[in-house]
């Protein structure tokens, strides 16, 4: 459908750029990401990663979702990437979680927090979209019910 051909790179392109910019200009989203993962290290009891550590997430994260923001506007594996897409953003949402902020970091956080959460819901949208088709657990049903008649008739036949 013409609609798929359109959307998909409009839904891709801020997953491209954002993912692009944390892979090529890392510092701004290791500072970001810092206290949350020295938060998760600490309850779970493991050393802090060192900032080389996070520098490399950060951009292999980048690299990843501009990967799948490229896949998803191809319509390569949408739906795959799509919720790929949703989840990889799931973290920048709890980074950038406004709650604990006040003045102007708490106004620039709800912004960041609001679009990270918009992103993960159409990347969702996106991956559950059969594209008309039926889905999986459709044609599972289907099929079994398809297996069962087979069986009832061999059995009355025997």
């Amino acid at each position: 459908m013409l609609l798929r051909r359109v959307a998909r790179p409009l839904l891709a392109a801020p997953f491209v750029f954002d993912g692009v910019q944390a892979a090529l200009h890392p510092a701004e989203h290791v500072a970001a990401a810092r206290g949350l993962t020295d938060q998760v290290t600490d309850r779970v009891g493991v050393k802090r990663l060192t900032d080389q550590q996070l520098t490399l997430a950060v951009r292999a994260h980048g690299g990843l979702t501009a990967a799948l923001g490229v896949a998803l506007a191809a319509g390569f594996f949408p739906r795959l990437a799509s919720l790929n897409l949703a989840a990889l953003t799931v973290p920048l949402a709890v980074v950038h979680q406004p709650f604990a902020a006040k003045g102007a970091e708490r106004t620039e956080k709800t912004g960041r927090f609001v679009r990270a959460a918009g992103y993960v819901g159409a990347a969702l949208i996106a991956g559950v979209d059969t594209e008309g088709r039926p889905g999986v657990s459709w044609r599972v049903g289907q099929a079994r019910k398809k297996a069962v008649a087979k069986v009832e008739s061999v059995r009355e036949n025997h």
